[in-house]
């Protein structure tokens, strides 16, 4: 009877030592697939944020003057040209400043932060007309960089009427949207509940 009872204690012992190596084998598998569904999602939504990009094309036509006076400003002299600026712009967004937070316990995606849209480059190309210089006051090289300057403070100023920053908000609507429905394809949620989203702007995507 002894050595029965040792028998059916060593099955019993070993049973619950394989069980305890199976579900720990098993809770270790389930955290590295978590681990690598959660890595994979944030480096997917990083790529769908790189995508953010708004372009727009301004046509401007600039007049520019310049008076120099001399001898205590008895004599002015005056240059001037009509000026077409042909100008690039992308708007787009610092992707360092988005804030992402997996919490793989709850297979959640947590996007805390998103930065406003910026400029991101202006390119402007610009063509002169009905040039005239001063007496002693005509066009150098130096005017080229002095009024590519001012042409992209002018196309500046313009931005905010252009409608391009809405534009990229929108796009930036679509593509976090998009994040949660990428996210959803694998049984995780995208929480975005701390961005400021009305509930018409995603209706209006929706729709």
């Amino acid at each position: 009877m002894d050595g029965l009872f040792e028998v059916l204690l060593g099955l019993i012992l070993g049973f619950i030592t394989m069980y305890w190596l199976f579900s720990l084998f098993r809770r270790r598998r389930n955290k590295e697939t978590t681990e690598v569904q959660s890595t994979v999602l944030l480096e997917r939504i990083k790529n769908v944020c790189k995508l953010i990009s708004v372009e727009g094309d301004f046509a401007e036509i600039y007049k520019y003057e310049n008076t120099r006076e001399r001898f205590m400003s008895l004599v002015s002299s005056k240059k001037k040209a009509l000026i077409v600026i042909n100008a690039k712009v992308h708007i787009g967004y610092d992707l360092q400043k988005i804030k992402l937070q997996a919490k793989n316990e709850k297979k959640q995606i947590v996007l805390s932060t998103f930065p406003q849209p910026q400029i991101l480059s202006i390119d402007p190309q610009l063509e002169f007309y009905d040039i005239k210089n001063g007496l002693f006051n005509a066009f150098t090289p130096n005017d080229l960089t002095a009024l590519n300057q001012e042409a992209i403070k002018h196309i500046r100023d313009k931005i905010p009427q252009s409608g391009l920053m809405e534009t990229a908000r929108k796009e930036a609507l679509e593509a976090i949207l998009l994040m949660e429905k990428l996210v959803e394809t694998i049984g995780w949620k995208l929480e975005y509940s701390a961005l400021e989203i009305s509930t018409e702007e995603k209706e209006e995507l929706n729709s």
